[in-house]
């Protein structure tokens, strides 16, 4: 033990270092790192060490990397995630939602499981890719509960959902729901994205992501249950634990 905290050390270290260049302007908001060997040449370090290091800081939310850029300073620190209730878009922003899909559908087994949909009932499926300043960063597949159930228990969600609109179906429930008390509940798994997804996300199919199953409620009925799917390379999403 002793041992790996000695090798640990460096890496540490300079991750301090980094992380202070960033926060004192040295390395501003938005721009670029050197290259990694010009960097470890500044820096005096090895380039295993720094690349450790650079990980570190990519995980906690302080560089990302870009294709054909290189790792660039986020302009702001992680935002707060799933202790909120808020449409993807914003969590990951900035980005856009491209839709690919707005359908009907039958029940599936997600949906029966997750909305209670009976069997023969339809639900409204939107399948979105959220699209960054150079890359896809997150497919969302969302379904909303039967017209009925929304008739009752929300009908302005159901209203608002007709139009359609160039969001996420979560971004048209959070805005139509302010006189509306909603819980929800997500759940977060390692997984891999798959030929199909791959190929939706401009990625290999083997590329490692995180899915996240969300469901959201209104007086305990569910009215939305979605899959969202974030590859590697994707933006920090900040999930806050309190005790």
């Amino acid at each position: 033990m002793a041992g790996n905290g000695q090798r640990r050390r460096p890496v540490v270290a300079l991750y301090e270092r980094i992380a202070d260049a960033v926060h004192d302007g040295t390395y501003p908001p938005g721009s670029t790192l050197p290259s990694e060997p010009k960097l470890a040449g500044e820096l005096g370090v090895s380039r295993p060490a720094l690349r450790e290091a650079l990980l570190l800081l990519q995980e906690d939310g302080l560089l990302s990397v870009r294709r054909g850029v290189g790792r660039t300073v986020n302009d702001s620190p992680p935002r707060r995630g799933f202790e909120q209730l808020r449409a993807l878009e914003d969590l990951l922003g900035p980005v856009r939602v491209r839709a690919l899909l707005r359908s009907r559908e039958e029940p599936t087994d997600f949906t029966t499981q997750h909305l209670l949909a009976p069997a023969g009932s339809e639900l409204r499926f939107w399948e979105s890719v959220l699209v960054g300043a150079d890359l896809a960063v997150a497919l969302s597949h969302e379904w909303a509960a039967p017209d009925d159930v929304l008739a009752r228990l929300h009908p302005a969600f159901g209203e608002a959902l007709s139009g359609e609109p160039a969001v996420s179906m979560l971004a048209v429930l959070t805005e139509c729901s302010r006189a509306v008390a909603l819980t929800a509940v997500s759940q977060v798994s390692a997984t891999l994205l798959g030929r199909r997804r791959g190929e939706q996300l401009g990625r290999p199919a083997d590329t490692p992501a995180v899915l996240v199953t969300q469901v959201v409620r209104v007086e305990g009925t569910p009215v939305l249950a979605a899959k969202h799917m974030l590859p590697t390379g994707a933006p920090a999403l900040a999930v806050l634990q309190s005790p």
